[in-house]
């Protein structure tokens, strides 16, 4: 009953920056989740980013933290990946989430997701 559609992806250069957007629409739930997660060729999904939406409390990976941001605009009922410094490394497809309950960095314990977005960083 959750529809999520993420974008913003495309392809930068090291060092710059990109914001991606993921609109949620249908039914929510005030202990609702979101989070971005991200796969690159050969790797298991990983875990970027997550937020409460009814506190606004914030979790990253060690690999982002100080470069990404997560946010949430509750009027447009849409969260964000702001994403600064990119690194090569940081090349992948990038998935938005969402989940009821506890906080989860496991990509399974997500009920919903977004098709996802392209993120490709050139050296």
């Amino acid at each position: 009953q959750v529809q999520l559609v993420d974008t913003g992806g495309g392809l930068v250069q090291a060092g710059d920056s990109l914001r991606l957007s993921c609109a949620a629409s249908g039914r929510t739930f005030s202990d609702f989740r979101m989070a971005w997660f991200r796969q690159a060729p050969g790797r298991e999904r990983e875990f970027v980013a997550a937020i409460s939406y009814s506190y606004g409390s914030t979790y990253y990976a060690d690999s982002v933290q100080g470069r990404f941001t997560i946010s949430r605009d509750n009027a447009k009922n849409t969260v964000y990946l702001q994403m600064n410094s990119l690194k090569p490394e940081d090349t992948a497809v990038y998935y938005c989430a969402a989940k009821s309950g506890l906080h989860s960095t496991a990509p399974e314990r997500y009920n919903y997701w977004g098709q996802g977005t392209q993120v490709t960083v050139s050296s």
